[in-house]
């Protein structure tokens, strides 16, 4: 026969602890950080922006190569064989 959980019951105290900070606190704690991106990569915000608009430029021409090689099978287009 399975147990029966118990539901969780929220602590209403009066006695000024602040209920919803200490749950949010836990749910951070229980997701380990993630889903927040932080800026501790000591750099500046134009280093930055200059880093993402070199990466951008970098995946346009890395894209730009596939296309001219004609290496882009994503559209599913048909194979004819000779």
């Amino acid at each position: 026969m399975p147990k029966k959980r118990r539901s969780r019951e929220v602590s209403l105290k009066s006695d000024g602890e602040n209920v919803r900070e200490r749950d949010r606190e836990r749910a951070q704690s229980r997701a380990g950080g993630k889903g927040s991106k932080t800026k501790d990569d000591g750099l500046t915000p134009e280093q930055r922006r200059e880093r993402d608009a070199k990466a951008l430029q970098e995946k346009a021409a890395k894209k730009a190569a596939q296309a001219a090689a004609g290496g882009n099978n994503a559209g599913g287009g048909s194979k004819t064989k000779k």
